[in-house]
């Protein structure tokens, strides 16, 4: 199993989840686990994601998403799940 963390914040806006998950599904992304909080009317999302059957590599995911995130005026965050259990060790 291939996981990655993507990470969305910004202003709240209808469809942001739409929009992930919409790619996220064409390009064989399943999604394991997801968070998200509205908080003063900023959005803050958080999924754990396999890539494994994807047929994207993972670069392309990476800046597909950020693409996308400037599309719907969000910042989108795709990292390995490796390296994010790494960078947030105590």
């Amino acid at each position: 199993m291939n996981k990655a963390i993507i990470t969305v914040v910004g202003q709240d806006t209808v469809g942001i989840i739409a929009r992930v998950c919409t790619y996220l599904s064409q390009s064989d992304v399943n999604v394991l686990d997801i968070s998200q909080t509205i908080i003063d009317g900023f959005f803050n999302m958080m999924m754990i994601v396999d890539y494994s059957d994807s047929d994207k590599d993972f670069g392309t995911v990476v800046d597909d998403l950020d693409n996308l995130g400037e599309k719907i005026g969000v910042r989108i965050r795709c990292q390995r799940e490796e390296i994010f259990t790494k960078m947030h060790r105590i």
